[in-house]
């Protein structure tokens, strides 16, 4: 019977928090640096199906005592019937210390990172023992990594990315959350148009006027061909979301219509849209 309760742990920096995400990708209810002394009550909710599939996450910061006190927990989980699957994360030394080194953060056991970790792995040695899955993240990347979690817990991995798309005006600054951003103010502007400067990108007119030139024709068979090339290989890496920022000066009218074409044409071949016009009811 597939397990429904995950206990997701670890090396500190091996990757733990990153499946967790993962996990909340595929659906899962995640809760991170759970003690564990409330793994039994929680583990109960999974009993009543409020959620479905479930993961903690459980690392040192629990203290010594806490996670010694693991086993008997399971012990419980199982006497109730409650089937959990332990999945405990690893790499090696290099790895690890490159990792702390990158994201400059402090080992939760020590000033020093590599005494840290070996007093870390010391600690986490009978939860290993206890584990039915180890994963060593050293050579993997995000895309990797998601692979394997979706096979070891039986679930086909999205072979999708999610997209917002969003028109603005970059007189109204850029949107922070933007992962790529694409620049329209090269193309024909209906705002020197007396008869279209009150309309917006939505309107046939606005989008005529935008497209008749050949250059316009050009910059979206190349743009569309560039979007057909990045978001398979963003997939492949393992992103599920992504931010397009399209802009123009006021956000009105091209970025508008750019992003309506855009969104039409990603539908077509496949991908969830959400869009969202920032500033088109600005003047």
């Amino acid at each position: 019977m597939l397990a429904r309760f995950y206990i997701i742990t670890g090396l500190s920096g091996a990757g733990k928090s990153q499946a967790l995400k993962i996990l909340e990708d595929f659906g899962f209810f995640c809760v991170d640096n759970l003690p564990i002394e409330l793994v039994k009550k929680f583990s109960e909710i999974e009993l009543k199906g409020r959620w479905g599939h479930i993961a903690v996450g459980i690392d040192v910061r629990a203290g010594e005592k806490s996670l010694s006190s693991l086993k008997n927990i399971l012990s419980q989980l199982k006497n109730k019937g409650i089937i959990y699957k332990i999945i405990f994360f690893t790499a090696n030394d290099t790895n690890l210390l490159q990792r702390y080194s990158e994201t400059r953060r402090r080992h939760p056991l020590g000033k020093r990172v590599i005494d840290g970790i070996k007093k870390e792995r010391r600690l986490m040695t009978k939860i290993l023992e206890m584990s039915d899955k180890e994963i060593d993240t050293s050579h993997l990347n995000l895309g990797e990594l998601k692979e394997i979690m979706a096979k070891e817990m039986k679930i086909k991995a999205e072979k999708n990315i999610s997209m917002s798309i969003i028109s603005f005006g970059y007189r109204n600054g850029i949107p922070i959350d933007s992962d790529l951003i694409i620049d329209v103010r090269f193309l024909p502007n209906p705002n020197y148009i007396p008869k279209l400067r009150y309309k917006t990108g939505q309107d046939i007119e606005v989008k005529r006027y935008i497209e008749k030139t050949k250059m316009s024709k050009t910059f979206f068979n190349r743009f569309f061909s560039m979007l057909k090339f990045l978001l398979p290989n963003y997939v492949k890496e393992g992103k599920s979301y992504l931010t397009l920022a399209i802009g123009c000066t006021g956000g009105r009218h091209r970025s508008v219509m750019v992003a309506e074409k855009t969104a039409k044409f990603l539908k077509s071949i496949k991908y969830p849209i959400h869009i969202y016009h920032r500033d088109i009811d600005r003047t």
